[in-house]
């Protein structure tokens, strides 16, 4: 039997419930770039430019702004350098050590799965294939 005590649910959170604000943390974590720039920091420290480069696809604006949401949450580290131009350095802070094993993870755990879920695609009615793309 679950403890539903108010101290356990404050600790856990209700992720569930539309309320919690948990909720933008795990949009933060779990976000595609999110979950990019963790796996890609978890290899050790970048630059700006570097980890743009190492994921592929991402905008500077949403890298930027994914960097600052994951700073602001406790699990990125912005290091800035005083030298002309900026040089600044970004590496996982011990939480966001945690938190990139648990999304490195359940990356594995996508890409080991990947050849058993294009199967399920693949299997599908094509009319439910296209209604689930609306």
């Amino acid at each position: 039997m679950p403890n539903d005590s108010l101290a356990t649910k404050m600790q856990r959170g209700e992720l569930l419930d539309v309320n919690c604000p948990s909720r933008e943390i795990l949009k933060h974590m779990t976000s595609r770039w999110g979950v990019l720039v963790l796996i890609a920091l978890a290899q050790g420290t970048h630059r700006f430019s570097e980890l743009r480069r190492k994921v592929g696809g991402v905008s500077e604006k949403m890298l930027s702004q994914t960097l600052q949401w994951l700073e602001d949450d406790g699990l990125v580290v912005r290091k800035p350098f005083p030298v002309v131009p900026p040089h600044v350095e970004y590496s996982l802070s011990p939480l966001g050590e945690e938190a990139g094993e648990k999304i490195e993870a359940l990356a594995d755990w996508i890409e080991f799965n990947m050849p058993r879920i294009v199967r399920s695609r693949a299997a599908r009615p094509r009319s439910m294939q296209e209604a689930g793309s609306l």
